[in-house]
């Protein structure tokens, strides 16, 4: 890296990266789960009781991946998405990039046939997110990627098939997503992350993509 110093990330804003693109997909999966669309049919509460199990997993999962200790743990505790609370429009909105965009008058965020789109939009971006999330706390951590892989795969697994059980939401098309939008930045020439990091990221790549998508 021609000398350039490279800060280490932080554990616990790795960890909160991971929690919050998973809220999101908690949020998201709660209002699919309604079948309604219709916001005030979500509870939060009633989804994370139903599902879990598959909750316990990817917080287990999560801390595995990045080798995380107690006080980035508790972050998941701090953010509150794992409890019940109400999920907004608002809320939507970010976890779907405001692709949408503000409909005037606002109330329209909350009409069903708005909500859903925000739904797969977001189910998308944050399921990408995740992804990148553990892949990054992963490489700081410095799992070796035959490891690591296995497990980010069946972690992005199990989150796809919370955001929406349907199936629309696939690890191998939510891969390929984030290769083509993340990883470039990341690997170009004047890209701040260091050599290793790059190096990670390939090698992540490699493994996830025999995992996820060998035809590809």
């Amino acid at each position: 890296m021609s000398g350039r110093q490279v800060t280490p990330v932080p554990e616990t804003l790795l960890a909160r990266t991971a929690f919050a693109s998973l809220g999101g997909i908690v949020e998201i999966a709660a209002v699919n789960a309604t079948g309604t669309w219709r916001l005030a049919d979500v509870s939060v509460g009633g989804f994370l009781a139903a599902r879990s199990g598959e909750v316990a997993r990817l917080l287990d999962g999560i801390r595995a991946v990045g080798r995380f200790g107690a006080p980035a743990m508790a972050i998941a505790d701090e953010l509150g998405y794992l409890r019940e609370h109400p999920v907004t429009s608002a809320s939507l909105l970010l976890w779907s990039g405001a692709v949408t965009g503000v409909p005037q008058p606002l109330e329209r965020l909350e009409e069903p046939e708005v909500v859903r789109r925000m739904c797969r939009m977001g189910a998308d971006l944050q399921a990408t997110c995740f992804l990148e999330a553990l892949t990054a706390a992963a490489i700081t951590a410095r799992v070796e990627p035959g490891e690591g892989a296995e497990r980010i795969a069946g972690l992005l697994r199990t989150a796809c098939d919370l955001a929406d059980a349907t199936g629309r939401s696939s690890a191998e098309t939510v891969f390929r997503m984030w290769r083509v939008a993340r990883m470039p930045a990341t690997l170009r020439p004047g890209s701040h992350a260091p050599e290793w990091g790059k190096a990670g990221y390939r090698a992540y790549d490699e493994q996830l993509e025999r995992l996820l998508a060998p035809g590809v």
